[in-house]
């Protein structure tokens, strides 16, 4: 049988590979800067090809060398995966998740979920971690995270998706600017830039856009807020109205504000919550049956 390279080095290379640094590499491996750079020269030497073009000052990777990476982090995922079958075989609901939320939906849901799953799972540990849509896409992809919360639709191609309930909008207006809205509520009758949205890698706003039937740009306020919390602070400023989810709303972000809600005309724009998970894993009883438990503190919303 040949020599196979060792988890342990294609680890150390996967690793070098994010940090792009020996130093931060080897802390993160929690091995010193020598033990990773013999490690690397070492699977170099196996697979017989040079991964890392090196001098005294500096490194890159070499064409084979990133698609080494690439193959070794499926590796990875897939060891990680086999481990996680054994270990909880014949009980899905314990070990580590590692769970990923979009900022639109982190702060409202999560202490929520973290709660029930302490109730009813208690040998199940969360593991949370909140970005956009795209970092924690990527993250999934790299076996980084385990599974994610997201707001659909997105492009989730090559994964496997559960939606778990569905999240209204409505629009937030200052109590004395809601006798000058229109009657009955049209967005084209909105004066230019008097609604304000989140930045665009915040996937609420092509949400909101798509769902609210927003045309006209024309409307649309060139300032992009970072939160849901300094969209409700701008409004309350009188600025202009904006679209919340539902379950920020029901979470209190407008206590201590003087905003309104105000039901958006025709169909109700809503976004779908969904579960999100590389379809290699083993854990499918595991996010189904967590995803259950999401569905149902969602419905109790209501």
């Amino acid at each position: 049988m040949k020599a196979m390279p060792s988890l342990k080095n294609l680890y150390y290379l996967v690793n070098l590979y994010q940090q792009q640094n020996f130093n931060r590499a080897a802390k993160v491996c929690f091995v010193s800067q020598s033990t990773l750079s013999s490690g690397i020269q070492n699977l170099e030497e196996q697979l017989g090809h040079q991964l890392i073009e090196r001098d005294h000052k500096s490194f890159m990777f070499t064409a084979i060398g990133e698609e080494v990476v690439q193959r070794a982090r499926k590796v990875l995922t897939d060891v990680d995966d086999m481990v996680e079958l054994v270990k909880n075989q014949g009980e899905p609901m314990t070990g580590e998740i590692r769970l990923g939320c979009i900022p639109t939906i982190a702060p409202f849901l999560l202490s929520r979920v973290v709660k029930q799953c302490q109730k009813a799972y208690p040998d199940l540990s969360l593991l949370l971690k909140e970005d956009t849509t795209e970092r924690l896409l990527q993250a999934l992809g790299k076996g980084e995270l385990d599974l994610l919360i997201l707001a659909l639709p997105v492009d989730v191609s090559g994964y496997h998706s559960m939606k778990v309930g569905i999240d209204p909008f409505k629009m937030v207006v200052h109590k004395d600017l809601v006798s000058n809205m229109p009657e009955p509520l049209d967005y084209q009758a909105m004066p230019d830039e008097s609604i304000f949205l989140l930045q665009a890698e915040h996937c609420i706003t092509g949400h909101a856009v798509s769902a609210c039937q927003l045309e006209d740009t024309a409307k649309v306020n060139p300032f992009a807020a970072t939160s849901l919390h300094t969209l409700v602070q701008m409004v309350n400023s009188k600025l202009g109205t904006t679209f919340l989810p539902q379950m920020a709303i029901d979470a209190g972000i407008l206590h201590d504000t003087e905003l309104e809600v105000v039901t958006p005309p025709g169909d109700a724009p809503y976004r779908d919550i969904g579960l999100v998970w590389r379809q290699t894993t083993s854990r499918i009883l595991t996010f189904r049956t967590l995803g259950q438990e999401i569905q149902s503190l969602l419905e109790q919303a209501k």
